[in-house]
């Protein structure tokens, strides 16, 4: 049976040294998550950085990933961003228009922290309603808060067949299990879990693929986990895996994108430690921890037989 499972890269923003978007760098970034295996891109998330770029620098780097990739696997990119449903609608639609192959909704976009879901979901219906038959998708983005779906409202969003994406973010293995199930029979939705300690649990349960920021570290790690996690053959080698990946997760969340452009760079690609939503330089003990990751990263590469990507 081939393997349908897919590792898709939450994608950092490379940034030059006046801490403008690199688009060469972007390039360079797109052909090593390439060569590491990963079948899907998601452009302008929280990796990258898309808070803290403008409007314009959002549709720039989209369009710009769109047109290099070129249509070798698909990308989507977060498009629920204004101040109201209607300005969300607009952008949405010039988003789409870059050419990405579904726009991604946050789910924190669409009630406030305090406010029920019934109000998520009059404003989920709303854009429907002003977004044609634009494929959107759902993202449980840490910010401006995590808004985590209920089962419930889960199934009432994917009712409305205008889902074809969705990234997870509950981190409880039962949460996550709700969801899959209802998930099961709904052959539009693609399921991504971005909590890497759960990549054995998800893709063994039914997620389509994983798409975590340890993707910005050493994507063809966790492009090996979806291509192995349900091979019968490879689960010793799976479940080792897993514990090394659940062990070293908290530390690559510190200082994070930062930490991320440090190993990048010392991996060999043309990405600057340079980041504008982490102003604060890494520290010698932090740099320290990252370095004994890369080794740990050299180590799974030997005993798995993985041969690390290449710039």
């Amino acid at each position: 049976m081939v393997n349908d499972k897919k590792f898709v890269p939450v994608m950092i923003t490379p940034f030059n040294l006046k801490a403008k978007v690199d688009l060469d760098a972007v390039s360079a970034l797109i052909d090593f998550y390439l060569a590491a295996g990963v079948k899907g891109f998601f452009a302008n998330c929280l990796s990258s950085e898309m808070f803290s770029i403008s409007e314009d620098e959002r549709l720039e780097l989209t369009r710009h990933i769109v047109q290099y990739v070129n249509g070798r696997v698909p990308v989507v990119a977060t498009g629920s961003f204004g101040l109201t449903i209607e300005d969300k609608a607009v952008f949405t639609r010039q988003i789409f228009d870059t050419g990405i192959d579904a726009v991604i909704m946050i789910t924190g976009h669409f009630a406030k922290v305090n406010e029920a879901d019934d109000v998520l979901l009059r404003n989920f219906d709303t854009m429907l309603s002003l977004t044609g038959n634009i494929p959107l998708g759902m993202y449980e983005c840490p910010a401006p808060y995590k808004r985590i779906l209920s089962a419930p409202v889960f199934k009432q969003l994917l009712d409305t067949n205008r889902f074809v994406y969705h990234k997870d973010t509950s981190i409880l293995p039962g949460n996550v299990k709700a969801k899959l199930d209802i998930a099961k029979d709904n052959t539009m939705l693609e399921f991504y879990d971005a909590h890497t300690p759960n990549a054995m649990f998800s893709l063994q349960n039914g997620a389509r693929g994983m798409s975590s920021i340890s993707g910005n570290f050493y994507p063809e790690i966790l492009v090996w986990m979806c291509n192995n996690a349900t091979d019968p053959a490879r689960q010793e080698d799976v479940a080792w895996l897993q514990n090394e990946l659940t062990a070293v997760d908290p530390l690559i969340h510190i200082a994070y994108p930062m930490a991320a452009k440090y190993f990048l760079e010392k991996r060999g690609l043309p990405v600057r430690q340079i980041s504008r939503s982490h102003i604060l330089q890494l520290t010698p003990e932090q740099k320290q921890t990252l370095d004994d990751i890369h080794a740990k990263f050299l180590h799974w590469c030997e005993r798995l037989q993985i041969k690390p990507a290449t710039v």
